[in-house]
């Protein structure tokens, strides 16, 4: 009887630590699955989201479904996402990265938010392809024109190179993010593509991971109806 007891005490152990490594494994896959849910459902509301001349002109999008947003008189930012770049070929594979920052001031409390960071131009994109800058500094960042269209407001156009949306309990929003630090998510790449890889070169391929299809679709998609 301890014996049977002993061999299903271990058979439990293992199929706990399989499930947990199981998971693991998963985590960068499910993000990209998160950051698909997300796109999607912030531009299907019907009269709010990112106008459509927006995303119609964006040269890149990155996605951080729920950063974490904490503080007591110092404010602290948090959060893991997937980038794509549009190519010649069409949208590109998922990058990894992370997202980190900080900000000065009285806040009390903390909330988690998805955020969607929009490159404008190719000085924007070259930004995100050398793997790690400072937004404000390296490059520079606003929040975006919220509606479903923005063609009267052609401010957005010149105001920056990277545009920035959030979503926090159904309310969507401009977010402002001067500060904070993009830089490669290496763990992640490694736990998606089975290997390391740069930044750049993921960003500009396009072999379509089955498990990116979600997010690549997404995009296509969105930006296919904007562009009528």
């Amino acid at each position: 009887m301890k014996k049977l007891l002993s061999l299903l005490l271990v058979m439990g152990l293992a199929a706990a630590c399989f499930a947990a490594t199981e998971d693991e494994d998963n985590k960068a896959a499910d993000r990209v699955k998160a950051a698909s849910t997300v796109l999607e459902e912030i531009q299907a509301a019907p009269d709010t989201g990112i106008p459509d001349e927006v995303m119609g002109s964006a040269e890149c999008v990155a996605v951080v479904p729920s950063m974490l947003k904490a503080g007591f008189v110092f404010g602290a930012r948090y959060g893991r996402g997937v980038a794509s770049c549009r190519t010649a070929k069409g949208w590109s594979d998922p990058a990894f990265f992370a997202i980190e920052g900080g900000s000065f001031g009285l806040q009390i409390g903390g909330q988690a938010v998805d955020l969607i960071m929009l490159i404008m131009n190719n000085k924007g994109m070259e930004s995100l392809l050398s793997s790690k800058f400072k937004l404000g500094a390296d490059a520079s960042v606003a929040a975006g024109p919220v509606g479903r269209h923005a063609a009267a407001d052609t401010d957005w156009k010149m105001r920056a190179q990277i545009l920035s949306y959030s979503r926090a309990r159904g309310v969507f929003a401009g977010l402002e993010l001067n500060g904070s630090v993009i830089k490669m998510d290496r763990e992640s790449t490694r736990e998606f593509y089975g290997k390391m890889q740069p930044f750049d070169t993921t960003l500009q391929a396009v072999t379509s991971p089955t498990a990116a299809l979600p997010f690549l679709q997404g995009l296509a998609k969105w930006a296919r109806i904007a562009s009528k």
